[in-house]
């Protein structure tokens, strides 16, 4: 059974890089499809897939000729993680990569390779006997999409029927219908002999045909109820919710906002300015420098009221809500202006008819009660039809009906268009003018449902972007105090024409063949409906960070109401399914442990399937990003890390059923400068976990002898990943892949007394091993930066008494006043304290400085990167000696698990950036160095 490439190597920083800037690319990019939660990137599962398919050059080569040949898939790798170079499923990196996978399946299948990367039926012949690509928790389908991309059948299963609708979307429907021409009339009419439509670029020009027509009509019936502005279009009405005043003298509506600014764009600054008149509060405009009396009438402390001044609890607030008693009043209207947007006061007119209207339907189903994921219920707004406005329920009911009506006319044009007229639906994989008129209504349904992430009354206004916030700026459904409601007939965020747009972009981009496979299906089960053992890539639930079917509830019941005909046997209840949901809920599930225990059988469950199931030649790759330690106070208010009841629950099965873990790669799957509160559970990097089954003669291991295993390998991986940049923030994380791989080849760890270790215990020696692995850098530190880097631990930057100081130095073997010459303390008054890296000088200049330290290097390298950005820093670094470069290094590992420790967030981040920038640092220093040499070399030549 050969190694795969990714059991043995990757180009991380590429791909790494790639998945972070895939977060910022917008239009055509399939996640823009439809919202889901904790999508991975496309180009991490990209690289991941293909590097799963090819050998490791190392299994047929010699290592000096097995490094050259790594180095040119990393090339390739490199390119394919590009955006750019795979969005279009022709390109010629696509194909090379295809070439690639095809070679060793020849190896494998033992039939002949492809002659060359041009030979693209052999490649495609071999690819149809690759083992299909399963994966059982399919999500937002980012993996059986990439899957199909590089040619592979895609099999996607999950029990959320919005995801398998989305699955269904990229992978399943538009290879039905691959390289149709539009059916539409307009299309016929002008339509040349030459003209050629590519995989499912038909149905997206069809999807944006009767997606006009759907707003000409929506217009038609409902566009009385969203007047102009003096002649100008409005793009938004900006409200406030309001509820009495609990002073009895007083009574007046009190409105609750969040902030009272508008636009906070330089030069087009605009702002509310609320007045009290007769009682009751008034609302101007005002455009122009200056600022809003006041920034808000409501925080999470409470509220104010603005005609007395009388404060208002929350508990006021919740009570009103719950009776019904909380209203709105509208606070400002937003028009499409020739430069830019135009702010002015309510109009009354405008307020009255937004409240008088009378939606046709409204989904008026209870959500969760889920306090920490779904806030709105605790203030009265309990059900999915109290997060709409009265205008916004008629547009999307209107907007989900005429979804039925589209289909209509795509039906009666496919079968002019000369589409067969099959009765066989989409459900069943029919191909005629039904199923095409049937398909062509999921997208349309799509863009509803995006529609209604816009037009909820839990939008927010983007006062720097001048623009509508969408519902889900985080996995949660949030109170919202002062809401905005967009105008869906406008050019501007949240028009119809703009959802038709992003749905079509993105179905331009599709592969759209091999077939694909979604099923709704729980993760125990997916893999018995796949035909041939599969190779499984999946990216399971993270415990309890998520609330799948809580959250997807809120576009399932629009869903339902456009779709159900197209797809009945998925939308045959009323809400999303979650009893079968494999997340630990313990508002759902009878508390903490119940919650544990069902993730865990369930876990437990799917890893024994999987384990029976998979390809035995191919690896089984898992994502998981739960953060390995979670964060607690004692007593004292000292931080501590403590094990993560989701990490420990997902490991132990994982070992417990037979896996073990041959590979991990911290992927930088998520979109940060900086990482959030040191405590939360989010992190920069997924970890992929390379899974084999374990050898059922696997031995036993004492206590011992894992602990010197651990010590004996854990170290060098450390430093690796070090080596590699991998940020401090994500350290332990990535430790857990090295050190569980030891563990998990065991058929056991046991105790003196036989008792078997846990998986909790075994991640407390792993992270035993890695203070040692720190500790042991930190002893090779000069003299001046281990006293600076005891005195931190203990004083941080802040002052401490000269007494303290002078021991400690003593104990370094260095004086105060040698490290105060050295520029990284002052010491005056009896007191001692570091200097912060802002204190450093600019002009210094190390080759001149006779005191140098890792400390002071480390500290100027920050002051570089936070104020001038990685070139300058680059430039530093290039004139440091190697032995400082390489302490200050350590230094930034080192002293970011001393600052989240000990709480210090804000240096902790500075710490984080040193260490996760120092890769690319040293690549444009040695780039800077070489430079400098190859001139003198000509200069003397």
């Amino acid at each position: 059974m050969p190694k795969k490439l990714i059991e043995v190597a990757l180009p991380l920083e590429a791909i790494n890089k790639e998945a972070s800037r895939e977060k910022s690319i917008r239009h055509g990019h399939p996640s823009t499809l439809h919202l889901w939660w904790a999508r991975r990137p496309l180009a991490t599962a990209r690289a991941v897939l293909f590097a799963s398919v090819v050998d490791d050059p190392g299994e047929h080569l010699p290592e000096d000729q097995a490094t050259k040949e790594r180095e040119r898939l990393f090339a390739l790798l490199e390119r394919l993680v590009n955006w750019d170079e795979s969005k279009n499923p022709d390109s010629p990196t696509l194909w090379e990569a295809r070439y690639e996978m095809a070679k060793s399946l020849a190896k494998a299948l033992g039939k002949a390779p492809p002659r060359s990367k041009e030979d693209r039926a052999a490649i495609l012949a071999l690819l149809e006997e690759a083992p299909p690509v399963l994966d059982p928790f399919a999500g937002g389908g980012t993996i059986p999409l990439e899957a199909q991309r590089l040619g592979l059948r895609a099999y996607a299963g999950d029990l959320n029927p919005v995801a398998v609708l989305i699955n269904k979307a990229l992978v399943e429907v538009p290879p039905l219908f691959a390289d149709l021409p539009p059916v539409n009339p307009d299309y016929r009419a002008r339509r040349q002999t030459t003209d050629r439509f590519s995989r499912a670029k038909g149905l997206a020009e069809d999807v944006r045909y009767y997606g006009k027509w759907m707003r000409e009509e929506a217009w038609r019936r409902i566009g009385t109820f969203y007047p102009s502005l003096n002649g100008k279009t409005v793009i938004a009405w900006l409200w406030a919710r309001a509820v009495a005043c609990p002073n009895p003298a007083c009574r007046a509506e009190a409105p609750l906002v969040r902030s009272f600014w508008l636009s906070k764009k330089r030069g087009k600054e605009a702002y509310v300015v609320p007045e009290v008149e007769g009682g009751r509060v008034v609302f101007r405009v005002k455009t122009g420098a200056g600022a809003p009396p006041r920034e808000g009438t409501v925080n999470r402390r409470g509220a104010q009221c603005l005609v007395c001044g009388t404060p208002i609890p929350l508990e006021h607030v919740r009570k009103e809500g719950q009776a019904g008693h909380m209203g709105a009043r509208l606070m400002a209207i937003v028009t499409e202006e020739a430069g830019g947007r135009g702010y002015h006061a309510p109009d009354p007119e405008h307020e009255v008819l937004a409240q008088d209207i009378l939606p046709t339907w409204k989904p008026d189903f209870e959500f969760a009660k889920n306090s920490r994921h779904m806030t709105p219920w605790v203030y009265g707004l309990g059900r999915f039809s109290d997060l709409f406005t009265p205008r916004q329920l008629l547009a999307l009911a209107t907007f989900s009906d005429l979804v039925a009506e589209a289909r209509e006319r795509v039906y009666k044009d496919a079968l002019e268009a000369g589409l067969p007229d099959d009765p066989t639906p989409l459900a069943q994989g029919g191909t005629g003018a039904r199923a095409y008129a049937e398909a062509v209504g999921v997208y349309l349904a799509m863009a509803v449902d995006r529609l209604a992430d816009y037009h909820s009354a839990l939008c927010s206004w983007h006062t720097t972007g001048e623009k509508i916030n969408h519902v889900f700026t985080r996995q949660a459904l949030p109170m919202t105090w002062d809401f905005a409601e967009a105008n869906p007939f406008s050019e501007s965020t949240g028009s119809w024409e703009g959802m038709v747009d992003w749905v079509a972009k993105v179905l331009e981009t599709l592969p759209a063949r091999p077939l694909g496979q979604a099923r709704q299906v729980n993760a125990v089960e997916a893999v018995n409906g796949v035909p041939t053992p599969p190779l499984i890539s999946t990216d399971p639930p993270y415990y309890d960070n998520v609330p799948y079917a809580d959250l997807s509830d809120f576009f399932y019941v629009w869903l339902r109401r456009a779709l159900r005909d197209t797809y009945p046997d998925l939308f045959r209840t009323l809400l999303t399914p979650k009893e079968e949901e494999l997340i630990a809920d313990p508002h759902r599930q009878g508390g903490p442990d119940a919650a544990r225990r069902h993730f865990e059988e369930g876990m437990r469950r799917v890893f024994r399937n999987l384990r029976a199931r998979a390809h035995p030649d191919y690896p089984l790759t898992l994502y998981y990003a739960f953060k390995q330690q979670e964060v607690e106070e004692d007593e004292e208010g000292e931080t501590e890390a403590v094990a993560s009841t989701g990490w420990e629950t997902f490991l132990q099965g994982l070992v417990e059923e037979g896996f073990q873990l041959v590979a991990t790669w911290p992927m930088r799957t998520e979109l940060q400068n900086r990482p959030r509160g040191q405590g939360s559970n989010a992190l920069a990097s997924s970890i992929v976990l390379v899974c084999r089954p374990r050898p059922e003669n696997a031995p036993r291991a004492s206590r011992q002898e894992f602990l010197r295993a651990l010590r004996a390998e854990l170290p060098k991986a450390l430093e690796d990943l070090t080596r590699g940049s991998i940020p401090p923030v994500d350290l332990a994380q990535s430790a857990i892949g090295p050190g569980m791989a030891v563990f998990s080849r065991y058929s056991a760890v046991v105790e003196p007394d036989g008792r078997p270790l846990s998986v909790r215990e075994a991640l407390a020696l792993i992270n035993q091993v890695l203070d040692e692995f720190l500790a042991e850098e930190e002893a090779e530190l000069d003299a001046p930066s281990r006293f600076a880097l005891a005195w931190y631990e203990q004083y941080g930057y802040g002052e401490g008494p000269f007494g303290d100081a002078e021991t400690l130095a003593k104990a370094k073997n260095v004086a105060v006043s040698a490290l105060e010459e050295g520029g990284i303390l002052l010491a005056r008054g009896g007191k001692v304290r570091l200097f912060r890296p802002e204190e450093y000088p600019e002009d210094w200049d190390p080759k001149a400085d006779r005191r140098l330290s890792a400390w002071e290097a480390a500290h100027h390298l920050i002051r570089l990167l936070e104020r001038e950005g990685e070139g300058a820093a680059a430039r530093l670094l290039a004139e440091l000696p190697p032995i400082l470069a390489e302490g200050a290094r350590a230094l930034g590992y080192r002293l970011y698990q001393i600052a989240e420790r000990k709480g210090r967030a804000e240096d902790a981040q500075s710490f984080n950036l040193l260490a996760k920038s120092y890769g690319h640092l040293a690549v444009e220093a040695a780039r800077a160095r070489g430079a400098v040499q190859e001139g003198l070399f000509r200069e003397g030549d």
